[in-house]
């Protein structure tokens, strides 16, 4: 028999597991997947990080990297130079995230569509 409408089920509701919250809760930010790609590809200082990503500010930039090192994804390592410059790089763990993100990569370019619009189906 089907409920009513406001009627819930007496069957316990699926949650999501706390591993996926604690993922999305670092990796759903804006930013922050892309800073780890172009990091899974070499090291990079700052100004370079800030190059590869158009559009992230230097305010954004730092919080995200600041995060990422909280994290324990990237390590911050200081050239003490001169100039002086810091360089960030991708610890184990964070290089252990390649592979999912060589899949998401993936699904993005048989899923989505290009330049960023809205697929077809979900059109209005």
């Amino acid at each position: 028999m089907a409920k009513g409408r406001g009627e819930h089920n007496a069957e316990p509701c699926k949650q999501v597991d706390s591993e996926m919250t604690r993922f999305f809760e670092l990796f759903g930010k804006r930013w922050t997947g892309l800073i780890v790609a172009v990091l899974t590809e070499q090291g990079a200082y700052f100004a370079e990080l800030r190059r590869a990503i158009p559009g992230i500010s230097e305010r954004m930039l730092s919080d995200r990297l600041t995060e990422l090192t909280t994290a324990g994804l990237v390590v911050r390592e200081v050239d003490a130079g001169p100039p002086l410059r810091v360089a960030y790089r991708l610890t184990d763990a964070g290089r252990a995230l390649e592979p999912a993100l060589k899949e998401l990569s993936r699904w993005a370019e048989n899923h989505l569509p290009s330049g960023g619009a809205c697929p077809e189906q979900f059109r209005d």
